[in-house]
């Protein structure tokens, strides 16, 4: 998955497949499901007390959340390759890189929206301090950026290349 602009999210198929299919089980099924879950849980009387309605009610929450999240990715979303240059830290590249200057302490992530972590690789967006840090630069360029205490941490570019999935 590349994103290249704020607008326009490139998603590999397999993995628009899979956000295609979660959002039609979300607007479907899950639906149906967590209205019968209230539906039940008002039958149950006094709402004010029903801990089974409010929870069910936090769940259709986050559940529609989820919904629109996946509805304005899917919008944005091209499938494909986006087009990147070779060598250059962008979403959709597998980013390793060294941290202050001691090339034995080094870290393989994978640069791209949370809808794609992966278990085989530590993913960031390109929004956080360390992706916004290292985007648009090279193999051998250093790049900083600011950690949650305010220090600055200073990294080098060791490798860049594409995720293929």
């Amino acid at each position: 998955m590349t994103q290249t602009s704020e607008s326009v999210t490139w998603l590999t198929q397999a993995a628009y497949d899979q956000l295609k299919a979660e959002l039609d089980y979300l607007s479907g099924p899950a639906r149906t499901e967590i209205a019968g879950k209230i539906a039940a849980a008002r039958e149950e009387g006094d709402l004010r007390e029903n801990g089974g309605y409010h929870a069910a009610k936090e769940e259709q929450g986050k559940q529609e959340l989820r919904v629109r999240q996946l509805t304005q990715l899917l919008e944005n979303a091209k499938v494909g390759t986006a087009p990147a240059a070779e060598g250059v830290v962008a979403p959709g590249t597998l980013v390793t890189i060294a941290f202050d200057g001691d090339e034995d302490d080094t870290l393989e992530f994978l640069l791209a929206s949370r809808e794609y972590a992966s278990s085989d690789f530590e993913t960031y967006s390109p929004q956080s301090p360390l992706g916004s840090g290292v985007m648009g630069k090279t193999v051998g360029e250093d790049a900083e950026y600011e950690l949650p205490n305010g220090k600055k941490a200073a990294v080098k570019i060791l490798a860049v290349k594409p995720f293929t999935g």
